[in-house]
């Protein structure tokens, strides 16, 4: 049985809305799930969009999902008192790779710390930037919002990956996964409710956050991610930026 990662977010509720598949589900945070896909102990997850650039020779990716967004995606946020042009320091979370890669992008000028450090602003995502979005008046900078306005495209955050080869079933897990992703696009009212019982926020918020984020890998997220890749290279992020090597051959979707 195939072993799948799990981001233990709320963004992952869509994905995982209705799987008829069969699976063993590895929960983790993203760099964690990082870990476990490079070290052997799951054999398909959503990971960090610069991870696979960086172990792209051992990995395929998914042709038909992406965790992603166009403009605001609300559980990426760099709070800041301070404007952004005068930020010198990040307190960086150690929970997502891409995410600290992109701010280094977009503030190439700011040093990074641990979280917890005392710095000009810090660095939030998952459920803790959703969380700090209702409790603190501090103000949020979404970075999905901050790359389409620097780029005109969208940001990919995580890539579905695999080793290679790719193991037994894969194909019919993805049908699954873009199955479920569909369903519940057409259900948004039952994904939001189900999802605040799971998760705890309110319905109404869910459903406007679920309608930020993207999973389908079309042609402009390519492009996005490709685009990321390449300024993060620039930023000394990344040896060179590799093609993207998918598990199977497949048109792009239109």
């Amino acid at each position: 049985m195939i072993r799948l990662g799990r981001i233990g977010y709320v963004n992952m509720a869509p994905v995982f809305y209705r799987v008829e598949a069969e699976f063993d589900e590895v929960v983790g945070v993203p760099t964690a799930l990082n870990h476990a896909l490079l070290d052997g102990e799951c054999d398909l997850a959503p990971i960090s969009s610069i991870e696979y650039a960086r172990h792209a020779d051992r990995l395929r990716i998914l042709p038909r999902l992406c965790v992603s967004s166009e403009g605001a995606v609300d559980s990426i946020q760099l709070v800041s008192r301070a404007p952004l042009e005068r930020v010198r320091s990040i307190a960086v979370t150690p929970e997502s790779a891409t995410s600290v890669v992109l701010t280094r992008v977009l503030l190439p000028e700011a040093e990074h710390v641990p979280l917890g450090e005392e710095a000009d602003a810090k660095l939030l995502i998952g459920d803790a930037a959703l969380q700090s979005a209702f409790n603190d008046p501090t103000p949020h900078h979404d970075l999905g919002r901050l790359w389409l306005e620097r780029t005109g495209l969208p940001m990919v955050f995580a890539v579905w990956a695999c080793p290679e080869p790719a193991p037994p079933g894969l194909s019919q897990l993805e049908d699954a996964l873009v199955s479920s992703v569909r369903l519940a696009r057409a259900e948004p009212e039952r994904l939001a409710y189900e999802a605040s019982e799971r998760y705890g926020y309110p319905p109404g918020f869910l459903a406007r956050y679920f309608e930020k984020l993207r999973y389908r890998f079309g042609p402009r997220e390519r492009a996005g991610l490709l685009t990321f890749l390449e300024l993060a290279r620039d930023a000394g992020e990344l040896d060179h930026v590799p093609e993207l090597r998918f598990v199977h051959a497949e048109p792009v979707p239109a």
